[in-house]
């Protein structure tokens, strides 16, 4: 896995090396952005740094310069290695969970389509306070933990994105995510709950992923797709953020076999409640 500084160094690397290949070209930065069908400024801030260029980006800029092509598979390695991203967990807690939570907001309000693959716990967007105030607060030694307050209140904060009538939203979790007790039993049930609410809305797709479905892949782990142009996943560590098109368009296929395999409406809402029913049971 990357080290942010590693990151930084090949993300420096691309740009210099596309402006150098340009320049040798004999090309100016209007022409190329001519010939790649893109705009100047783009050009610009690619070459600066500025932004990272997607693979399919430095695949039009490849073939306006003609770029040979043993050079063009080094080159592509280069961009699809950039455009992979590591955030440890340990970095976040140092700036602060609720860091983290304010970022996830802002990408889910830049989206039209969110996807969101849940194979051990509901997502932050259909938490109650209780519930994400359970899962955001340590329990394994060696995870960090700061603002944990702070932190389950813009988890709240960001459910107002759900508001937002032209914005779509998947949430796809396993069974084993409705009925893993990661609360006290009234805090659970008080979830699950509240997740048939969230299944009511018009903008809202909340099906399960029952443990009786035949599926031909593994529920690994969590990943977020934002339209499709990027893949958010979860690992015990941290974060990885993958923008090559070809590791987006395997998690669009990979959420729509689970989803295909899942249920909802109806079938998914009377999962809730008798997981609900059995929690409560769990307490007499």
């Amino acid at each position: 896995m990357l080290e942010p500084d590693t990151e930084q160094q090949q993300r420096k690397n691309l740009a210099d090396t596309l402006r150098q290949l340009r320049k040798a070209a004999g090309l100016s930065g209007e022409r190329l952005a001519v010939r790649a069908a893109m705009s100047q400024s783009k050009i610009s801030r690619i070459e600066s740094g500025r932004t990272l260029p997607s693979v399919a980006d430095v695949e039009r800029i490849m073939t306006a310069l003609d770029v040979p092509p043993d050079a063009r598979e080094e080159l592509l390695s280069l961009t699809r290695s950039a455009n992979v991203e590591y955030t440890s967990l340990r970095s976040s807690a140092r700036l602060g969970i609720w860091r983290s939570q304010a970022e996830i907001k802002a990408l889910t309000e830049s989206a039209s389509v969110i996807r969101q693959f849940l194979p051990a716990i509901p997502s932050g967007l259909i938490q109650t306070r209780d519930y994400a105030r359970a899962v955001l607060t340590p329990g394994v030694e060696g995870r960090p933990a700061r603002d944990i307050d702070r932190a389950a209140q813009a988890r709240l904060d960001s459910q107002g994105t759900l508001n937002n009538g032209s914005r779509r939203f998947y949430f796809l979790l396993t069974e084993q995510a409705v009925r893993l007790k990661r609360a006290s039993a009234s805090v659970m049930v008080e979830q699950l709950r509240h997740m048939v609410d969230v299944s009511q809305r018009p903008n809202v797709d909340l099906a399960i992923l029952p443990n009786t479905a035949l599926v031909n892949a593994s529920p690994l782990n969590v990943f977020v797709v934002y339209d499709d142009r990027l893949v958010l996943t979860e690992i015990f560590a941290g974060e990885v953020a993958l923008r090559d098109y070809r590791d987006i368009t395997y998690h669009l296929n990979l959420f729509e076999h689970f989803r295909e395999r899942a249920a909802s409406g109806d079938d998914a809402r009377s999962i809730f409640e008798s997981a609900a029913d059995e929690f409560m049971r769990a307490q007499d």
